[in-house]
């Protein structure tokens, strides 16, 4: 999601059931993750957030500012990050070889507008020359949707819904709760399952 300002939302366990295939966290890692961009362009993210769950380990988590391609920020009103927050930051490239240690033996992402976080992570790892992780994309939106039939299922709501604290436009506050939204999803159903389906494989992006 576009910016993200305030401290990470409170933390908290939950049990959960399910199956792996279908994207579910019993048997297996998902990390939940959170973009915040610079501008109109998708390779803008000026800030990550990533929390990473895997059963029967301590939950783990990390955030970046990044700085953007280009220093103009367009959306400081949304997440309070000025260029003079990232101006001496690590580009995307340069963080990447730590963010992608910590996204190893994940078996799915997921994130809360997924097409929007996905097309950030696919466009920043084009810019950068290395390859997006290749494992399943999934939307806790969609997820929301169907195990709540909310009628609004922006974070902001869902969150108020399950009762979780959330200090919005904020990238690790976002991942959290993303993470939070999946576990209360699975416990709340006893196995995720179908039809929470992964995101299709993106269009290759044509290259100029």
């Amino acid at each position: 999601m576009s910016g993200r300002r305030g401290a990470p939302a409170g933390t908290g366990d939950a049990s959960a059931a399910g199956n792996l295939r279908s994207g579910d966290p019993t048997n297996g890692c998902f990390v939940a993750l959170d973009f915040e961009t610079a501008d109109h362009g998708r390779d803008s993210a000026c800030a990550l957030g990533l929390v990473k769950v895997s059963p029967g380990r301590p939950v783990e988590r990390l955030y970046h500012l990044i700085r953007p391609p280009r220093p103009r920020i367009l959306f400081t009103w949304v997440h309070g990050i000025a260029w003079a927050h990232v101006a001496d930051q690590p580009t995307f490239a340069e963080r990447w070889p730590e963010v992608e240690g910590f996204l190893a033996g994940a078996d799915f992402l997921v994130a809360h507008n997924a097409p929007f976080d996905r097309g950030v992570l696919q466009a920043c790892c084009q810019a950068a020359g290395v390859a997006p992780p290749a494992v399943p994309f999934f939307c806790s939106v969609q997820l929301s949707r169907r195990t709540w039939n909310l009628t609004s299922a922006s974070l902001p709501t869902v969150c108020q819904f399950l009762g979780f604290s959330l200090q919005h436009h904020h990238a690790a506050a976002d991942a959290e709760a993303c993470a939070m939204i999946v576990l209360a999803a699975a416990k709340e159903r006893g196995a995720l399952g179908l039809p929470w389906q992964p995101l299709k494989p993106p269009r290759p992006t044509a290259h100029p």
